[in-house]
């Protein structure tokens, strides 16, 4: 039996984090399954939730990266998000991530999506990992789309920045 983790207060996404996944406890409380490329783990809280403590933990939450994602490319909702954008960690989910049913798939590490049976997604990582998920293969392709638009304008944004230099501190002080 895998142990289940405490609730964080803070969650530290990877760049090994393939996937979070809603997962319904013993107790009937929404948790979650934090899949690796190696290992994965339980925890107390849902999976929005742990990308909120995830994105905190990187600098911002949930609700600033949503805001940036309207801000540089006009998505309002499921918006993809960048968790941490120098370490190419982007997710996006699978359905609104207000409700505990909602998975968020990281985009670096899918190799192929597959339509499955009744509405269904394969998606297969590029360890050979797969996952069924209750989302249609339409939708779930759209999201992997715009995943990838989001991340070439902050991308093109970031490197913009690096190319004036951007990697100058400033220090009034100095």
């Amino acid at each position: 039996m895998q142990q289940i983790e405490q609730n964080p207060t803070m969650a530290e996404l990877t760049p090994l984090t393939m996937a979070v996944l809603p997962k319904l406890l013993d107790n009937g409380q929404a948790g979650c399954e934090v899949i690796e490329t190696e290992d994965s783990f339980t925890f107390r809280t849902p999976p929005s939730r742990f990308i909120d403590l995830a994105c905190k933990f990187y600098g911002s939450s949930l609700k600033g990266r949503q805001a940036g994602v309207k801000d540089i490319c006009g998505i309002t909702h499921k918006a993809p998000i960048s968790i941490d954008p120098v370490s190419g960690m982007y997710f996006f989910p699978t359905s609104s991530p207000l409700s505990h049913a909602c998975s968020w798939i990281s985009h670096s590490h899918i190799k192929r999506i597959e339509a499955a049976p009744h509405q269904r997604t394969t998606l297969t990582f590029k360890n050979g990992h797969t996952l069924i998920l209750d989302v249609s293969y339409g939708s779930m392709m759209n999201q992997v789309q715009r995943t990838a638009q989001y991340r070439f304008l902050l991308d093109k944004r970031i490197r913009h920045l690096w190319k004036y230099g951007g990697d100058q501190i400033a220090e009034p002080f100095v």
